[in-house]
């Protein structure tokens, strides 16, 4: 198991450190006034850009909460924000990388478009047809769970300055922020998919893929298993070894991180329960449907999604693998971060 784990940490750590460092020069890049400007009403075009601009956003589900809410209360419409705040949890500029790696480009493009797909349908029903507006909650309270992420900035307001903060300030948001929201759950998916190769031979779960009943079934596990996007990469990969369908896979990379208690609480109370019950049904039928797709295309087109995996996993030489990893443990190490770069 311990060879397994290695195996999928040292394929992994060059694309997360690579990815989070794109991370941190978005969060520099990005200012607030940007994102209000471009997500202003509720027409399809703002439904649209919030789905776009919210993908390679460094944050989490819980860290889109505070966003999303702040933009809402500043014009933003439903259909936007519910668009923001499927599509920023769903996939991020880390999660993209390491699903090209541990799972293939194939899977790579088809999580990048289906968590589009997925935000923008979302956003269209719950703007158009979940009635009148709810009223806002008090200015202040973000509701967000502070045990739902790990780092103080999950739970935090958004920035309010207008200008974007320096690139050091956003390479530190991600390399220490950013990081320790996602550690800890990246470290668990690890090492459940480690469990899942070395316990679970292939072909095993053959037998329970394959119709839109099993992929019902892997969308109802994953709309209230929260795990975030980094995190749910692995665990796919795990559960494709073990033989679930590529549709399978790619409903639970969608529907997994767009949804945690937190977001449904915010959900409610911001837009209403009818907003609630549409969002819910949406990412359910959307997931599955993609899933469907999915499956569809690999069996007219016979494309071998685990082959494209490994072919991937052999473009870096060893010696940098293992030493991102070195780099990406001792990062995650807070004491030791703060000893030696101070943050």
């Amino acid at each position: 198991m311990i060879e397994a784990l290695l195996s999928i940490a040292l394929s992994a750590a060059p694309w997360l450190l690579l990815g989070l460092f794109i991370a941190g020069l978005i969060k520099a890049w990005m200012p607030q006034s940007l994102l209000q400007r471009w997500m202003g009403g509720d027409g399809l075009g703002s439904i649209l850009r919030a789905a776009v601009i919210g993908m390679p956003l460094p944050l989490c589900s819980c860290g889109a909460i505070p966003t999303s809410l702040a933009l809402h209360r500043g014009g933003a419409g439903r259909g936007p924000t519910t668009s923001f705040l499927i599509s920023t949890p769903g996939v991020g500029v880390d999660s993209m990388l390491l699903t090209s790696v541990l799972l293939g480009p194939l899977m790579a493009v088809a999580r990048v478009l289906g968590a589009m797909v997925t935000a923008i349908a979302t956003g269209i029903l719950v703007g158009f047809g979940s009635g009148r507006k709810a009223a806002p909650a008090p200015e202040g309270d973000n509701g967000v769970s502070q045990s739902c992420c790990a780092s103080k900035s999950c739970g935090s307001s958004p920035q309010k300055s207008d200008t974007a903060p320096g690139v050091v300030t956003g390479l530190k948001y991600a390399f220490s922020d950013l990081l320790d929201d996602i550690s800890a759950w990246v470290f668990a998916g690890l090492i459940l998919a480690g469990v899942l190769v070395t316990f679970v031979p292939p072909d095993t779960l053959v037998g329970f893929s394959g119709g839109f009943l099993a992929l019902v079934l892997m969308a109802l596990i994953g709309i209230p298993l929260y795990v975030c996007a980094t995190a749910a990469t692995p665990i796919a990969a795990g559960l494709l070894l073990a033989g679930i369908s590529p549709g399978m896979a790619l409903v639970f990379l969608l529907a997994g991180p767009v949804t945690s208690l937190a977001t449904l609480a915010i959900l409610r109370r911001e837009l209403g329960g009818k907003a609630l019950a549409i969002y819910l049904s949406s990412i359910l039928v959307v997931t599955v449907l993609l899933g469907w797709g999915l499956d569809a295309l690999i069996g007219l087109t016979g494309w071998n999604i685990v082959q494209q995996a490994s072919q991937v996993q052999e473009l870096l030489p060893e010696w940098l693998e293992w030493a991102a990893l070195v780099v990406l443990v001792l990062l995650s190490l807070r004491p030791v971060r703060r000893r030696v770069l101070g943050f």
